[in-house]
């Protein structure tokens, strides 16, 4: 791809951003290099590859893709979502302070609570959707400021912008999980985040078949940090993975608008069902901090929780819908659907999910890009 490539549209960003034609053969796919090592030319001369922990042409083409969409410097492609933020973390040392949304994906939690504070990592859980809350929170040794927007599965929307401003003021670092949205909806850098985190096994890749995490900054600081603990510690992308999230990406955004097609359908059924006592959806004019969502984000995505008031009434819809499976994970183009408080987050305590809301009649849905009147069929029967 020739030229600047923030001079182009984001699809075409998605289809060519680092995706050259392979030199050797023109093949219009980048390779799938399925190498552990590359030969040198000579002692101290090589083609820019030494040993595939290190540097693997499909995985650069990854990284360069996903550093074009969402506007930064570099990017850094790693096994899980959960390596990339462990990564991450290594930013921090022993007795510094990081103040993080209340509301994130369990196992976030769990790595942050249960592993990380027993080398003297320190956590303050708050309602970032509060600016003032964040900003009460902040110590002398805080050093990031960690928040999901939208959060999962409470859909709570925090203001990046805002956000942004406590982390200057205080000398902290921004971090934003933005699995939910994608580049495609929201980007985070452009709202003054310093790294962006993704599980790229969700809407990047869409299509449940491959695992992966990403880290985007626009700091050649720690981008380079970054390369450095993934050369020491390890826990990089695979080729044949770094190869299906890059075949994934290349449909985000029709996939992205399909996915929020279909849940728009979807709230609008559920948000009349005598059922159905409440609806967490950021596109919902009600829904708190709309206005915020609307201000940061092009989109509202695929993502809703609803909530049926009892363990029984959700175990009733989960055992019957058809087209919905039951499964953790969401963003493939399958639809899926869980029971966040003993999937998704069971690892958060049980007073910890009820302070959050996460009570037992909550049921999430991630809305795939089927025929929106077969899953609003699926719903209505399985509600009947």
């Amino acid at each position: 791809m020739k030229g600047d490539p923030k001079d182009l549209g984001f699809s075409t960003r998605a289809i060519h951003a680092g995706q050259a034609p392979d030199p050797t053969t023109g093949a219009v796919a980048v390779p799938i290099y399925q190498t552990s090592t590359y030969v040198h030319e000579a002692l101290g001369k090589h083609k820019g590859f030494e040993y595939a922990r290190v540097e693997n042409p499909t995985r650069t083409a990854l990284e360069e893709n996903i550093a074009a969409l969402e506007g930064g410097r570099s990017g850094h492609a790693f096994a899980t979502g959960m390596a990339a933020i462990q990564t991450l973390m290594t930013l921090l040392k022993s007795g510094q302070h990081t103040v993080c949304s209340r509301n994130v994906y369990g196992g976030t939690f769990r790595f942050f609570t249960q592993v990380l504070s027993r080398y003297g990592l320190e956590f303050s859980w708050v309602d970032s959707t509060d600016p003032g809350e964040v900003r009460d929170a902040i110590r002398p040794e805080t050093r990031m400021i960690y928040v999901e927007t939208p959060t999962n599965p409470m859909m709570e929307i925090t203001d990046i912008a805002a956000m942004a401003e406590i982390a200057r003021e205080n000398d902290c670092l921004l971090v934003v999980d933005n699995t939910f949205l994608t580049p495609y909806w929201q980007r985070p850098l452009e709202h003054g985040a310093d790294v962006v985190i993704h599980s790229a096994t969700k809407y990047l890749n869409g299509h449940s078949d491959a695992m992966g995490g990403l880290l985007v900054t626009d700091s050649e600081e720690h981008g380079d940090w970054f390369d450095y603990v993934a050369k020491s510690a390890g826990g990089i992308l695979a080729p044949f993975e770094s190869f299906l999230i890059m075949r994934g990406i290349k449909t985000l955004g029709v996939r992205m608008e399909a996915h929020e097609s279909n849940a728009d359908r979807i709230v609008e059924l559920l948000g009349q069902h005598p059922k159905v006592s409440n609806i967490l959806y950021p596109g919902l004019p009600g829904h708190v901090n709309h206005d915020v969502q609307k201000r940061q984000s092009g989109g509202h995505g695929g993502m809703l929780t609803v909530d049926l008031g009892t363990f029984e009434a959700a175990k009733r819809l989960l055992d019957r819908v058809q087209v919905f499976s039951l499964a953790e994970s969401l963003g493939g183009v399958e639809s899926l659907i869980s029971h966040p408080a003993t999937m998704t987050h069971a690892s958060v305590p049980e007073r910890e999910r009820a302070e959050l809301g996460i009570d037992d009649g909550l049921v999430r849905l991630s809305v795939g890009i089927e025929d929106a009147d077969d899953l609003v069929a699926d719903l209505e029967q399985a509600l009947a």
